[in-house]
C-alpha cells in the first residue's frame, strides 16, 4: 500500500510541477499576485478585488491570476473556486450544486466513489462520518485560462468512525492539490491528489 501511496504522492508532485510551468508561462504575460502588487491611485487592478467576499464563502490565502483572460472571466472561476471550496468546508451541497456542472467528471476517481457530481457529495458525506469537524483552507488558488489549480489544507478531529476503527479524537490535518477545468459556466471536470499517507496514518488505519 505504501508503495502505491509513495506513487500517488510522485504523481502529486508532477502536477504541482506543471501548474507551476503554467503560472509561469502566465506571468510572461501579465499574471498578477495580489500579495506583490502596488495599492493606490493609478494601481493597477487587484487580484483580490475577484474575491467574493459574500459571508459564508470560503477566501483564498493567496491568489495569482492570468491577467490575459480578461477580468469577468477571471471573477467567474474565482467565484466557482469559492464554491467548490466552501462545499468541501462546510459539506453543504448547494455550494457543489453552484460550481459543478451535472456532466461533471472526476478524472481521478478513487475505487469505490460514484463518478459526476455524485462523487464530491459521496466523498464528503463519509469522511464528515469520521471527522465531522472537518474544515478545509483554500491555501493557494492559481487561476490559468480555463484552469483552476488549488492547494488545500484539510484539518478536524477524529471522532467518529472509519473503516471499523473509532476515533479517540486525534487531530487530522493533510494536504491536497486540485487541478478544475472551467467550462463555459461551471466546472466540468478534475484532477486531484490527496496525502493520503499522512491521512491514514493520523487516522490510525494505515496497514
Amino acid at each position: 500500500m505504501h508503495k502505491v501511496i509513495r506513487t500517488v504522492l510522485i504523481t502529486a508532485a508532477a502536477i504541482a510541477g506543471a501548474a507551476a510551468l503554467t503560472v509561469g508561462a502566465a506571468m510572461a504575460v501579465g499574471a498578477f499576485d495580489y500579495h506583490q502588487q502596488p495599492s493606490g491611485p493609478g494601481a493597477p487592478a487587484s487580484p483580490r478585488d475577484l474575491v467574493d467576499r459574500s459571508p459564508g464563502l470560503i477566501r483564498p490565502g493567496s491568489l495569482t491570476v492570468d491577467r490575459s483572460i480578461g477580468e469577468r472571466r477571471a471573477s467567474q472561476e474565482v467565484h466557482l473556486a469559492q464554491q467548490l471550496y466552501t462545499f468541501w468546508n462546510t459539506g453543504e451541497q448547494k455550494y457543489l450544486d453552484a460550481a459543478v456542472s451535472p456532466r461533471f467528471r472526476d478524472n481521478t476517481l478513487p475505487s469505490g466513489r460514484p463518478q459526476g457530481p455524485a462523487g464530491p457529495l459521496f466523498a464528503s458525506k463519509n469522511f464528515r462520518a469520521a471527522v465531522p469537524d472537518l474544515t478545509c483552507e483554500l491555501a493557494d488558488l492559481l487561476v490559468t485560462g480555463d484552469k483552476i489549480t488549488a492547494r488545500l489544507v484539510f484539518r478536524g478531529h477524529f471522532t467518529g468512525t472509519f473503516h471499523g476503527v473509532h476515533g479517540k479524537g486525534q487531530r487530522i490535518r493533510f494536504d491536497a492539490i486540485d487541478i478544475q477545468h472551467v467550462g463555459t459556466d461551471k466546472i466540468v471536470e478534475d484532477w486531484h491528489i490527496e496525502d493520503n499517507e499522512t491521512l491514514l496514518r493520523q487516522l490510525g488505519v494505515t496497514g
